[in-house]
């Protein structure tokens, strides 16, 4: 009894628990998380690591604060079990359907171990979260709010288009951006040379081609005839590190990547390709013989993955980025899971839990 009643001592504070206090460490993790896959698109896998200690670190205080046979104790077993079993297993779920980048699911994970319950905190005005579910498994809250404001971002996105006079069909889901800015922008082009699509070049694929062909995206605008033929494509002595196709990954220049007079020392002299390769644009049609335009089929074939991009989808892509009246393209920026995941976090922590607030308040 002496034991129990020193480690519940040991495990409060005047402003919460020092397992909740500890959960707060999270929030500035989850916060350079959101900055990092703003700008780079990719989030430190190191990350993850350090907060799956301070869960288990803070789910050992809780159990030790309140024991595994009191009935706080069986609850706090039960929702943490809710919580790994079932937020914890849609995110791993969402990744392996291929929804979630694998940072996403991390996030998403983690935080399922280290919010299984709602935290409290003590603050001079009252105290934090002030709204807070029945069944209170705290991560699907965050889950919740993470939902709510993915699904504020198009309405936001369109204000902001018609505001400025951009009345379009992609309104909602893209900008206009500067065909120069392109390759330093994050997203995938909403328009092809035959009008508006939803599926269009991903950007971080087209940085990739401009980088292993060792060259920018304003030289090909500058001699689009030069790199559509074929013979231009680099020999693979000469071809550049395609990279991951981030913006922020040492590029001497903006647009993308090193320029030809960054190719190895010592390249084999370039020999003269087949004046046709094989395409396999479309797979369920008999195999036809056309010239490689842009050197894309050996692009994908050489790199092997470049985020589902077909030797159609550079093409068209990069027929657009080089009409030579083309100012302005759409884009769509998307929006990193991580960033809505990390406001639904601050939210849930002050707020609580907004759609259950809605859902009573109808």
């Amino acid at each position: 009894m002496f034991g129990f009643e020193l480690a519940r001592v040991a495990t409060t504070t005047g402003y919460g628990t020092v397992a909740d206090l500890l959960r707060l460490l999270v929030v500035p993790a989850f916060g350079y998380a959101a900055y990092h896959d703003i700008r780079t698109r990719r989030v430190d896998g190191r990350l993850w690591a350090p907060l799956v200690v301070i869960g288990l670190v803070a789910l050992l205080l809780d159990f030790s604060r309140v024991g595994l046979t009191s009935f706080t104790g069986e609850q706090l077993l039960v929702r943490t079990g809710v919580s790994l079993g079932l937020v914890g297993s849609l995110g791993y779920l969402f990744w392996r359907l291929g929804a979630f980048g694998g940072a996403d699911a991390k996030a998403i994970m983690t935080l399922s171990l280290c919010f299984p319950v709602s935290p409290s905190y003590l603050l001079p005005f009252g105290t934090v979260p002030e709204v807070r579910a029945t069944l209170g498994v705290f991560s699907l809250t965050i889950l919740t709010n993470t939902v709510l404001a993915g699904l504020a971002y198009p309405l936001v996105l369109a204000a902001g288009n018609a505001v400025r006079g951009r009345l379009a069909p992609p309104m909602f889901i893209g900008r206009p951006v500067r065909v120069d800015a392109v390759a330093g922008t994050y997203g995938s082009l909403l328009e092809t040379p035959d009008g508006f699509t939803r599926r269009g070049l991903d950007l971080d694929a087209l940085r990739m081609y401009l980088r292993w062909r060792g060259t920018t995206l304003s030289a090909a605008r500058d001699d689009p005839g030069r790199f559509r033929d074929p013979d231009s494509v680099p020999t693979p002595g000469e071809r550049g590190d395609p990279t991951s196709g981030s913006v922020a990954e040492g590029d001497p220049v903006a647009d993308g990547g090193p320029t030809a007079d960054d190719a190895p020392q010592g390249a084999t002299p370039r020999a003269p390709p087949a004046p046709c390769v094989p395409t396999t644009d479309t797979p369920a049609t008999p195999a036809v013989h056309r010239v490689d335009e842009w050197g894309a089929a050996t692009f994908l074939d050489d790199v092997g993955y470049a985020y589902g991009t077909t030797p159609a989808d550079l093409r068209a892509g990069l027929e657009l980025l080089t009409e030579p009246d083309r100012d302005r393209v759409w884009v769509s920026p998307g929006i990193p899971f991580v960033v809505p995941m990390f406001v639904g976090l601050l939210v849930a922590l002050t707020l609580g839990d907004v759609l259950f607030a809605l859902v009573n308040g109808l």
